[in-house]
């Protein structure tokens, strides 16, 4: 019973839970951009070289002799993998932005929290008797 509890108390702490909330909004973040990244900007940037669609750019291998006539021949298809590196190097960026601008705000709070003093804290009930005995000891040696 010592596993399930401890699993347990485990699962329900915040910061697991934070955690699978930023993996799923991540899942979705990364749709979005493959989605910009595909339908937005690599069109332009094939239409800029001449038309070139990029998930279309390949290496095709030649036939392999001990396959069965009719197979299809293998492809090494660089244009997907460069779809994947943009997809990587935009989502890289937009975190950085993200953190960077977590960090700036962090750091300012923190600024302010130092540069606002603490207040002295409440004398107590004794230290304020002891005050009033000794201003009265002061008066008296007048």
């Amino acid at each position: 019973m010592g596993f399930i509890k401890e699993f347990k108390e485990f699962a329900v702490k915040g910061n697991v839970i934070d955690m699978a909330v930023g993996v799923i909004i991540g899942g979705a973040f990364g749709k979005i951009v493959s989605s910009v990244v595909n339908d937005v900007i690599m069109p332009p940037i094939g239409w800029l070289i001449g038309g070139v669609n990029f998930t279309d750019l390949k290496v095709t291998l030649p036939p392999n002799p001990l396959a069965p006539e009719g197979t299809e021949p293998a492809t090494i298809n660089y244009g997907a993998f460069l779809q994947n590196v943009f997809d990587f190097i935009i989502v890289a960026f937009c975190i950085f932005l993200l953190v960077k601008g977590i960090n700036t705000l962090t750091r300012k709070k923190k600024a302010e929290e130092a540069a606002a003093p603490a207040p002295a804290p409440e004398p107590s009930n004794e230290e304020k008797l002891l005050g009033e005995i000794r201003d009265l000891l002061k008066q008296q040696a007048k």
